[in-house]
C-alpha cells in the first residue's frame, strides 16, 4: 500500500462495522485490546511503531512492548511506585531510548530518560521551585526537546534540553505573554505542550477566562498567545490537546473534564500555525483529551476521551463518533499504525491490514 493511500485506509479501518455491534448500535473502530497486565491510569504514550510503543501512567508505571501489545514488560523506574510518582507524558526516540515526565508540585515534578528500554533510567532533572508544576513535554528531534511548567511569577515557565533530555535548563521568561488569573495546562494526555518540524511548539491552556494556544516559532524563547472558541471560564475547562500535521494545520481538543458537565464547542481548527482557531463546524460530543492525526493523512484524525473515540475525515471540521471505549490519549506512527491508552491499565491498537 503506497503512503499516500494509508491515512485513508486506516480512516476506513476505523469506520468500519465492528463484529460483536447489535443492530442500532453505532459501529466501533477497529482498536485491538491489549493485555497490559497493569491497573494503572496511561495518560502517557509514546507510538514509536506498529511493534513498538511506550506507556507511562499512575503509579509511577512505565510499560513497553516491541511486539504490537501481543507482550507488556514493566520498565518502571526503580522506586518510582514507592515515591508515588504520576507519570503523564513520555517522548520515544527508538524501542531503546525515552524521556518520561512526572508531575506535581515542587519535587513531584521530575524528568527521566533510559537508553537501554527501561532496564536502567537516570533522574536527570527535579523541579526544587515549589511553585512550579510540569504537565507536558515534546521533543523536536532526538537532541531538542521542552518541558512547561503551569506559570511561575505570572508566566509560563519552559525548561529546555539539547542533549536528548539527559540535562535542563529554564529558559528567560521575557518572550512568555503573562498568563491570565487560573490559566494553567492540563496533564490529562501528554499532549499539552506540542511541536512540529525543528522550532514550532504550541502550548495549551484552560482554566482561565479564555483557553489559549500559545505558540513559538524558535523553540520556546519568544512566544503568541491566541483565543480559542474552545470554553473556558472554569479550572476544568479549556484545550487538553493538540496536533499539528505540519506547520500550519492543527486540531485543538478538550471541553469540560467533569463527567456531569456538557462540552459544548470542544474542538477548533487552525490553517495559519494557530494565529486563528475556528470551531468544529460539528465537534465531538463530549469532552475530549487527546488527538492524533491519521499516518499519512491530510485529512483523518483521531479524538479520544473517557466516553470515546471520534473520527474526523475532514481535517478537525466534522467528527462522528466510532468508539464509546475509554482512553485518555491516543498516538500514531509512520508505519501505519495508531495507539491508544487510558484507565484501568487500558491500551489498544489500530492497524492497517
Amino acid at each position: 500500500m503506497s503512503l499516500g493511500l494509508c491515512g485513508a485506509a486506516l480512516a476506513a479501518a476505523l469506520a468500519a462495522p465492528a463484529a460483536h455491534a447489535a443492530p442500532g448500535e453505532r459501529h466501533g473502530p477497529a482498536w485491538t485490546p491489549t493485555d497490559t497486565g497493569a491497573d494503572a491510569r496511561f495518560r502517557g504514550l509514546a507510538a514509536v511503531s506498529s511493534r513498538t510503543a511506550w506507556l507511562a501512567g499512575s503509579k509511577g508505571t512505565v510499560l513497553r512492548t516491541t511486539d504490537g501489545g501481543r507482550h507488556w514488560r514493566d520498565v518502571s523506574p526503580p522506586g518510582a511506585a514507592d515515591a508515588g510518582l504520576e507519570f503523564r507524558d513520555i517522548e520515544a526516540f527508538d524501542a531503546r531510548r525515552a524521556v518520561a515526565l512526572a508531575i506535581g508540585e515542587g519535587e513531584a515534578s521530575q524528568v527521566w530518560r533510559t537508553d537501554d528500554g527501561g532496564a536502567t533510567w537516570t533522574e536527570s532533572f527535579r523541579n526544587t521551585d515549589a511553585r512550579a508544576f510540569y504537565d507536558c513535554l515534546t521533543f523536536f528531534d532526538s537532541r531538542h526537546g521542552l518541558a512547561m511548567s503551569d506559570p511561575v511569577d505570572g508566566r509560563f515557565r519552559i525548561l529546555s534540553t539539547a542533549d536528548g533530555g539527559r540535562s535542563w535548563d529554564v529558559l528567560p521568561s521575557a518572550g512568555m505573554p503573562e498568563a491570565q488569573s487560573g490559566e494553567a495546562g492540563f496533564a490529562a494526555s501528554g499532549q499539552c505542550l506540542v511541536s512540529s518540524g525543528p522550532k514550532d511548539v504550541w502550548l495549551a491552556t484552560g482554566g482561565a477566562a479564555v483557553a489559549r494556544v500559545l505558540h513559538s516559532r524558535d523553540r520556546g524563547l519568544t512566544w503568541t498567545a491566541t483565543p480559542s472558541p474552545i470554553p473556558a471560564g472554569d479550572p476544568a475547562r479549556g484545550v487538553f490537546g493538540l496536533a499539528f500535521r505540519d506547520r500550519g494545520h492543527g486540531i485543538a481538543v478538550g471541553g469540560d473534564y467533569r463527567t456531569d458537565q456538557p462540552s459544548p464547542r470542544a474542538s477548533a481548527v487552525t490553517s495559519d500555525g494557530g494565529r486563528g482557531w475556528q470551531p468544529s463546524r460539528t465537534p465531538p460530543a463530549a469532552y475530549r483529551s487527546g488527538v492524533a492525526w491519521l499516518p499519512h493523512s491530510r485529512s483523518a484524525a483521531l479524538a479520544v476521551g473517557p466516553t470515546g473515540t471520534d473520527l474526523t475525515t475532514d481535517g478537525g471540521r466534522t467528527w462522528r463518533t466510532v468508539d464509546t471505549g475509554s482512553y485518555d490519549t491516543v498516538d500514531c506512527t509512520a508505519d501505519g499504525s495508531c495507539w491508544a491508552a487510558g484507565e484501568k491499565g487500558r491500551a489498544a491498537r489500530a492497524v492497517i491490514r
